[in-house]
């Protein structure tokens, strides 16, 4: 008697024989939406903030603020992302029950995570905002803020993450409107908490607090339904050392990069808070919001890309690997391109946005008239960290996830800032891209003639 088909075989089966395009524009078009919308809560906490309280300080307070939430998405990802790859590779090897403990498995660690550090940074949160350049202009806001929000990381740790896995095992509609869900809400909420209820920073984070709530609610929802291809089952709770360990090898590479870019943030900050002041902090903050759309963007590919690549990876499809490959790199080089002509042409446009004083505008606009020099390189180098990533191999991801933000911009911050100023301070952006881009490269390229090798001995 012939196997019957179930839909839940259907959405597998297409990762290994639709259209590589048609594919990467199905599961990369509701990501790119998600990630995008996802980015908004924190511009619109930026723009909504400036407007509604007028004290410059504001605009720095909140810039210190990014490394210590940039943490907690890091140790987040370490397990979420982790997850989503894993679960990808072994759905292409068919094994259904190991995706089904990976999941179980995951979300504890992610509920237990998260506790632990909304306690340490509960604790320790003026010493840590010290630590991340908050001067004592800027820490009574960034203090208020970072207090408000750390209970609702956990939360995004929740929707983020598991929004992926949803996405990796087959539902990249569903995953859209996660966070489209999210950010609407946050719409709503944070003018209503800044400019109706008169609340002020804390407003702006209750908003996202809640937001997070409902869409955390949303994600866990959905793999309560037995319905769905991955879900909750029984027997897949109880923590296993070997399980944890792969899911951590792996989110290595995404947790490095975001704790990388934490410790780059407090030495940016520090440089920037000796060199220019509380007005280059702020101007920090332009930077990170305007190129954070299009990062996003990248990111939304890359993980529409990650269910196909892991799946064809595990099947042995790799004509397909490639495919998908060049087509997400291409996409995404054309995207950071285009953020960096704008960044170069409309900066003092993009600066107004975030703040309303106007020495800190100016200063806005020299930053981003330099940082987004070398912004045009980094799709192609984060679709290539991201390669790495899906096919498992956690060390190579690892390693060019460290090399713009430890290997080339720490070097660079220590050696041009002392002789050039503020303008080395903003030199390091442009030349740590350029640099890591190149070794992203060139590790690629091996990659991909070992995969070519591996695919001519199977043929044979």
């Amino acid at each position: 008697m012939p196997a019957i088909s179930t839909p839940q075989d259907d959405r597998l089966k297409e990762l290994a024989t639709a259209p590589i395009w048609r594919l990467l524009i199905k599961y990369s078009l509701p990501a790119v939406i998600g990630t995008v919308v996802s980015a908004l809560y924190n511009i619109i906490d930026s723009i909504v903030i400036a407007h509604a309280i007028p004290d410059p300080n504001v605009v720095a307070g909140i810039a210190v603020t990014f490394p210590v939430m940039t943490l907690a998405t890091a140790l987040g990802m370490l397990i979420g992302a982790g997850a989503a790859t894993r679960i990808s590779i072994v759905l292409g090897q068919k094994d259904h029950r190991m995706a089904e403990i990976i999941l179980g498995n995951s979300v504890q660690l992610t509920i237990i995570i998260g506790l632990m550090y909304i306690s340490v940074f509960g604790i320790f949160v003026e010493p840590i905002l010290k630590m991340f350049g908050a001067s004592e202009a800027s820490l009574p806001y960034a203090k208020e803020f970072i207090l408000w929000i750390l209970p609702g990381m956990v939360l995004i740790n929740l929707t983020f993450s598991y929004n992926n896995v949803m996405r990796a095992s087959g539902y990249p509609g569903k995953a859209m409107l996660t966070n489209i869900f999210g950010a609407v809400l946050n719409v709503i909420l944070a003018p209503l908490f800044l400019f109706g209820f008169k609340w002020g920073i804390r407003g702006a984070a209750l908003a996202t607090d809640l937001a997070m709530l409902c869409t955390a609610i949303w994600v866990m929802s959905h793999f309560f339904n037995t319905k769905n291809t991955l879900h909750f089952a029984r027997g897949t709770f109880r923590l296993r050392w070997n399980v944890i360990r792969s899911v951590l090898y792996i989110g290595m590479a995404p947790f490095l990069i975001n704790v990388a870019g934490s410790a780059i943030n407090a030495i940016v900050n520090n440089s920037l808070l000796e060199y220019g002041g509380d007005n280059a902090i702020a101007a920090v903050v332009v930077f990170n919001r305007f190129v954070t759309i299009f990062v996003f963007i990248v990111i939304g590919i890359c993980q529409g890309m990650q269910p196909i690549l892991g799946y064809n990876y595990g099947s042995g499809k790799y004509k397909r690997l490639f495919r998908t490959l060049w087509l997400a790199a291409g996409t995404s080089l054309c995207i950071t391109t285009i953020g960096a002509l704008i960044g170069q042409f409309l900066p003092g446009k993009i600066a107004s946005l975030f703040m309303t004083d106007g020495e800190q505008i100016k200063s806005a606009i020299r930053c981003l008239s330099i940082t987004t020099l070398g912004f045009w390189m980094v799709g192609f180098q984060i679709v290539s960290t991201n390669f790495f990533q899906s096919l498992g191999k956690a060390g190579k991801a690892i390693f060019l996830s460290l090399t713009r933000q430890i290997l080339f911009m720490i070097p660079l911050l220590m050696i041009l800032p002392p002789k050039y100023g503020l303008t080395g301070v903003w030199s390091c952006f442009p030349i740590s891209d350029c640099v890591s881009t190149i070794v992203a490269g060139a590790m690629l390229f091996y990659q991909l003639r070992a995969i070519r090798r591996l695919s001519a001995t199977k043929s044979i």
